[in-house]
């Protein structure tokens, strides 16, 4: 990449921050979001987190990193690995690059066609295009959780323990 390049993507990085995070997901949306993870959780065994990312960290555009490595350095950071069936879920919006990354484990990943999780950035983008990031995450979270049902459903009268907040994270 260029400098010119590179100078214009820290610009762009830097104009934005936590606040512009906020106003594409309000406080509503947030609880709405969490409530929707919730409420899937009681259905399966895995864990979804959804981080929305204003601009990247400031050593991550030093090195021409991509949305995709913050997203996987996410995955790790936030411990979504570490669940007891490996099959936890991230949800990953960076808004200075109007990029999505979903990040699965690897007891999700081996049952789940490649295509299948493009499909799902696809319809994101398609509500992201327009503004819509509530509607648009709410749309990933019951995806994945369909995927989540269909491979680890919970047993009769089996209770799923809550591995991971539940919260959306802003950063």
């Amino acid at each position: 990449m260029g400098w010119w390049n590179r100078l214009q993507r820290l610009l762009r990085h830097r104009r934005l921050d936590a606040r512009d995070a906020r106003r594409a997901l309000s406080g509503p949306a947030l609880e709405a979001l969490q409530q929707r993870i919730q409420a899937s959780e009681r259905l399966h065994s895995g864990e979804l987190r959804v981080v929305v990312e204003a601009g990247l960290p400031t050593s991550y555009l030093m090195r021409d990193a991509t949305a995709r490595e913050r997203a996987v350095a996410l995955f790790g950071k936030l411990r979504i690995w570490d669940t007891e069936h490996n099959n936890g879920v991230l949800i990953y919006l960076l808004l200075a690059e109007h990029s999505i990354e979903l990040v699965a484990d690897r007891g999700l990943m081996s049952k789940v066609e490649g295509l299948a999780w493009q499909r799902m950035v696809d319809r994101m983008r398609e509500q992201f295009r327009a503004g819509q990031f509530e509607a648009g995450l709410i749309e990933a979270v019951e995806s994945v959780s369909e995927l989540l049902f269909q491979h680890f459903p919970l047993a009769a009268g089996k209770a799923n323990r809550n591995e991971l907040p539940d919260a959306p994270l802003l950063l």
